[in-house]
Parts: structure tokens; C-alpha cells; sequence
């Protein structure tokens, strides 16, 4: 079963979330496209080249354009979000060794705007040229207003949360999506007011989740809380 977020003109980028029945298999392939997995629930294994790699939750999977995968998901349902990397997509240069699976605390780490940190999953530095697989932890509050130069597609995997938007404000609840494209200012906030909310992110051309530019007002808010 699959639940798909609605596709964009002219974006290389496209974001669902998959579920595979307990014993049950699906077939990954495309011949143009790479696809980035994360697993959200359930544990299975994914197929790929001769080899079958341990997918629990927390573990992101590449496929690039071409192969043949396998998703086979064991007692229970595998349930994962699916995202897609077209050919349109501007290829980032290769800096590491391919891999085929990363577990989330194994990502490389880092900050981003205002308080929050990300973990790379996958990306150049592994294999992923075409788009940046991330994982997103939002603390209590919200950052500035801000703004990227890629287009990115958020999937929430719990919340409560907002996006602010300059036109409107949208809640943020478990399994929300939304989608933000080149220098849309925004702000995601978590409404929690003790615990961080995690979100995965992919975005295109593939590159460092914390490249983000502050707006005049996103600034002078810096300004004066330093």
C-alpha cells in the first residue's frame, strides 16, 4: 500500500510512504531513477546485488537508477518513505565510497539554522549524488525565518509541529508532508515544549542540509538574541 505526496511541475523530487505486508516482497526498479529509502516501522530486509541487507527502523537504503531491488518485509508490516530522484535532477560530485544502507546513528552530523542539528543519511559522500536523504531535530520553539536554494520535500514522522509559511500556517502531526521549493521562506516549529521532533528530509541537488539564508527579519532576530 502506498501513499503518495502530490508531485510538483518541473521538480526532479517525489516522496511516498510504502507499506509492505507481513511475508510479503516488492520489487524496487527504475530504469531512470534512484530511490532513497527510510524505514519508519517494522523490519525486513532489501534485496540488492546479490546481497540482502537488515532493514529495522531508523536504517535508509539506496537504489540507484538501474539496479534491482527487493523490499521483503518479515512477521510484521515493513512501512517506509519512499522518495524518488529523477534524472532531471543536478548531480552533486561523488566525495565518498557507495553504500547501500546507513543506520540513523551512523549519519554524519550536524547544525543548522537556529538551535536544531540533522544527520546525513545518505548523499555524495556515500553514493547519493542526486538528492540528500537527511534526518532533521527540531528542539521546542522555532528558528527564524529562513530560506534554502534547493527543493526539498519533509516528512513528519511524529509531532506536534507547524509550518509557517508567509501566506499561512499548517499543523504538524504524525505522517504530514509538505513540500518547499527553491527560497520559500518558511519556519517549522515544534509545538512540543519538552521533547525534539524528528523529520526526514530529501532535497535536490543533492549538497548540506544547514546551506540555508536568513531573511532581513531572520537576521536582525540573530542580531539581538547574540
Amino acid at each position: 500500500m502506498q501513499t503518495q505526496i502530490p508531485s510538483i511541475e518541473n521538480s526532479a523530487l517525489a516522496l511516498s510512504t510504502l507499506r509492505v505486508e507481513p511475508e510479503a516482497a516488492f520489487s524496487v526498479v527504475d530504469a531512470e531513477c534512484d530511490t532513497l529509502l527510510y524505514t519508519f516501522d517494522g523490519a525486513g530486509s532489501l534485496a540488492l546485488g546479490g546481497q540482502t541487507f537488515a532493514l529495522t527502523r531508523g536504517t535508509a537504503a539506496l537504489v540507484l537508477a538501474g539496479e534491482e531491488g527487493t523490499l521483503v518485509a518479515e512477521r510484521d508490516e515493513l512501512a517506509v518513505v519512499r522518495a524518488i530522484a529523477g534524472p532531471d535532477a543536478d548531480r552533486h560530485a561523488p566525495l565518498g565510497n557507495r553504500e547501500v544502507v546507513v543506520r540513523l546513528d551512523e549519519g554524519i552530523s550536524g547544525g543548522a539554522t537556529g538551535a536544531r542539528s540533522f544527520q546525513v543519511l545518505l548523499g555524495p559522500q556515500n553514493g547519493s549524488t542526486r538528492a540528500t536523504l537527511f534526518a532533521g531535530f527540531v528542539p521546542p520553539g522555532k528558528a527564524p525565518w529562513h530560506y534554502h536554494l534547493y527543493d526539498e520535500i519533509v516528512w513528519v514522522p511524529e509531532g506536534p509541529g507547524r509550518l509557517h509559511l508567509r501566506e499561512a500556517t499548517a499543523e504538524l502531526g504524525p505522517g504530514s508532508a509538505f513540500r518547499l521549493r527553491p527560497r520559500e521562506v518558511h519556519i517549522v516549529e515544534n509545538a512540543s515544549a519538552e521533547v525534539a521532533m524528528t523529520v526526514i528530509g530529501v532535497f535536490t541537488p543533492a549538497g548540506s542540509p544547514s546551506a540555508a539564508y536568513l531573511t532581513r527579519d531572520g537576521a536582525a532576530e540573530y542580531h539581538v538574541a547574540g
